[in-house]
């Protein structure tokens, strides 16, 4: 049996797959979100290694003691100080989607162009760097356990590695997402740890995403893979073909493409790894949506509607607007990088919910066509389907972005495709039984004409905010 855990931003899941590439057992334990001030979005990274170790536990019973190795896919963007030797947490970790160090990054605004060209990634306060330099700014005592040594600053994965394995690590997917590894060396950025005032000693270790770990918890198998979630997304959607590309909706969404053994840097987009073994790299570009099922966790609290009254997809099933809205909670990623401004209501009426529930839900999809757009200008995909995974992929989103940028998209019976990436990163197994049987596909429906004018107006009202 081979044991993947997939940590996520409201839960941590764990699979059972047995040799043939099947799920034979699956548990979830959901965590906490924790909100203290506008734009400040934390989690207890103790509360989920805790969860890790509890659900490590159950499957190695539920196996009958026979694992044969394990693979972790964790989200990426979220960063944390521990103690080195007693591997605790220093602090709450701070949330990919946390955006308190806005005021960093316009401060360094004049240095965005060579950081996008040595890590591929835009300045935001999303990423490691300027979390860093606010938590310390923050906090004295964090800095002094910096400067000696005994603190350490990384990923969530990192910090469960480390937990798991005694071992501190972080591999080439996750280090790409923190604007300090150099893209093109894959090593930590000197120039980047100088900007943002990081010491190199305090960083993990960087490892390929397929490597030997350490053992599990003193367990008798090893954790042989980290590698972030989107990317493993892809991953489970046949991402290691060259040139595959594939959507992946859950609390976040992505839009990646396997751009082989080279990285394509494309303004607005993010460049990556996608995969690494020895020396050998997979490079990815991918489009990064904020605010996905965390859109609609943002509207329950904004509309006052109860978890399981929200229901977005029968909501917005036949609901019609000509309105915008567009949500500030987390800010814009993918293609502009905004932060810092208010929820916008265009031509909506604020009393009907439904109304505004749909719109946001066409923001999502309008993100994903302004990525396809960016991906089509730069490198043209040649693809009239695109394939959609993960719990956010439901009816009315993916027909309406079939309707918006003309594509066919397909959606798997099998949507736990980041379990399943991991899965065959272990294996290198590419053949799973019945992987495909019988997706779900959307066909474009609407009219033309009236799709191009809802973007240009979204396309107007976003130059309104930059």
């Amino acid at each position: 049996m081979y044991l993947i855990i997939d940590q996520g931003t409201s839960s941590t899941k764990a699979f059972l797959f047995n040799r043939n590439g099947q799920i034979t057992y699956q548990k979830k334990i959901k965590h906490k979100l924790y909100k203290p001030y506008k734009n400040h979005i934390e989690c207890d990274a103790l509360e989920i290694v805790e969860a890790c170790k509890t659900l490590i536990k159950t499957l190695i019973k539920v196996s009958g003691n026979n694992i044969i190795s394990m693979g972790l896919s964790v989200q990426r963007s979220t960063f944390l100080f521990w103690d080195r030797k007693k591997i605790f947490p220093l602090a709450k970790a701070l949330s990919w989607q946390d955006s308190r160090a806005k005021n960093v990054v316009k401060n360094l605004k004049n240095n965005s162009e060579w950081i996008y060209k040595k890590t591929g990634l835009p300045l935001s306060p999303h990423f490691g760097g300027p979390k860093f330099m606010k938590m310390i700014d923050a906090s004295p005592s964090l800095k002094k356990k910096i400067d000696d040594g005994s603190a350490v600053f990384g990923t969530l994965s990192s910090y469960i590695t480390h937990s798991l394995t005694k071992n501190l690590a972080i591999d080439h997917t996750i280090a790409s997402r923190t604007l300090l590894l150099n893209i093109n060396n894959c090593q930590w950025s000197n120039k980047c740890l100088e900007l943002f005032k990081i010491p190199k000693k305090c960083l993990p270790k960087i490892k390929p995403t397929f490597y030997n770990f350490g053992k599990v918890l003193k367990h008798d198998f090893n954790l042989q893979c980290v590698i972030g979630d989107q990317q493993a997304a892809l991953i489970g959607q046949n991402g290691f073909t060259e040139k595959s590309i594939g959507a992946n909706f859950g609390t976040s969404a992505s839009i990646l493409f396997n751009s082989g053994n080279r990285p394509i840097m494309i303004k607005g987009l993010i460049t990556s790894i996608l995969y690494s073994k020895d020396n050998n790299k997979i490079y990815v570009s991918e489009g990064t949506i904020n605010a996905c099922n965390a859109l609609f966790y943002y509207l329950e609290e904004l509309l006052n509607i109860k978890h399981y009254e929200m229901n977005w997809d029968e909501r917005c099933k036949n609901k019609k607007t000509n309105g915008v809205f567009i949500s500030s909670f987390s800010g814009i990623a993918a293609p502009y990088w905004l932060s810092g401004f208010n929820d916008i209501y265009h031509n909506l009426n604020k009393k009907n919910e439904n109304e505004i529930i749909r719109a946001g839900m066409e923001s999502i999809g309008l993100l994903v066509n302004d990525i396809i757009d960016m991906l089509n200008n730069n490198i043209e995909l040649n693809s009239t389907m695109i394939t959609a995974s993960g719990g956010a992929a439901k009816n009315s989103l993916l027909q309406f972005i079939s309707d918006l940028t003309g594509l066919i998209i397909s959606r798997p019976k099998i949507r736990d495709k980041t379990a399943i990436g991991v899965y065959r990163i272990l294996t290198n197994n590419d053949n799973i039984i019945d992987l495909n049987k019988d997706d779900d596909v959307f066909y474009p429906v609407k009219n033309r004409k009236k799709m191009n004018l809802k973007i240009n107006k979204w396309r107007k009202i976003i130059s309104s905010i930059s």
